[in-house]
């Protein structure tokens, strides 16, 4: 009995391990990937969603409050591991800043594959973006992109401050999933993507 409990032991021990390795090389990769100026924005993600939705909730008109609750609804659920690959009806519901609350029509999303991993792309709409993800934790992602026009081809992350996007991704629902982005650029302090897998 004694070397069994002790054997597990040392199994648990060494899962431990792994996981600690595996948490620092997935910090690692964030602190190489993401710029100094993406970074802070994540670190101030909790303070700045609560406020935002505070706000939001308190000013918004009634019909447009009620859609935030709705895209907001949802504990994360395990993320890693979903295979995320598909089309998406997405819209962005915008909170803070010039306006306390601005919900927008749906428009189409994509999860493919490319030489990085996973990439989402807005796909439709005169506003689009695209991005990657960086593995969190079990329920979140690290997603890292820019934005772009209709006009223009899609340009990759850090070529250009004023079109970062930085957030985490979260997987809320069987088809349900929500993007939240921390001050962005311009417009808002705080916006949720929502998503629904077609």
């Amino acid at each position: 009995m004694r070397r069994g409990y002790a054997r597990l032991g040392w199994l648990a021990a060494c899962l431990l391990v792994a996981a600690g390795e595996t948490a620092v090389a997935e910090g690692q990769m964030a602190a190489r990937t993401l710029t100094k100026a993406d970074q802070a924005r994540l670190a101030q993600y909790d303070a700045v969603s609560k406020a935002a939705i505070q706000n939001a909730r308190d000013h918004g008109a009634t019909a447009d409050v009620r859609e935030a609750n709705r895209a907001l609804a949802g504990a994360p659920q395990k993320i890693l591991g979903v295979d995320l690959l598909g089309l998406y009806r997405c819209r962005t519901i915008k909170m803070g800043g010039q306006l306390p609350l601005t919900v927008y029509g749906w428009f189409t999303c994509k999860i493919g594959l490319d030489d990085i991993g996973y990439r989402l792309s807005k796909t439709t709409g005169s506003q689009r973006f695209s991005g990657h993800f960086i593995d969190e934790s079990e329920k979140r992602l690290i997603y890292y992109g820019a934005t772009h026009t209709i006009s223009e081809r899609p340009i990759s992350y850090g070529r250009d401050p004023d079109r970062d996007q930085v957030g985490y991704f979260f997987k809320t629902g069987p088809r349900r999933y929500r993007l939240e982005l921390p001050l962005p650029r311009y417009e808002s302090k705080f916006d949720v993507i929502e998503l629904e897998r077609k």
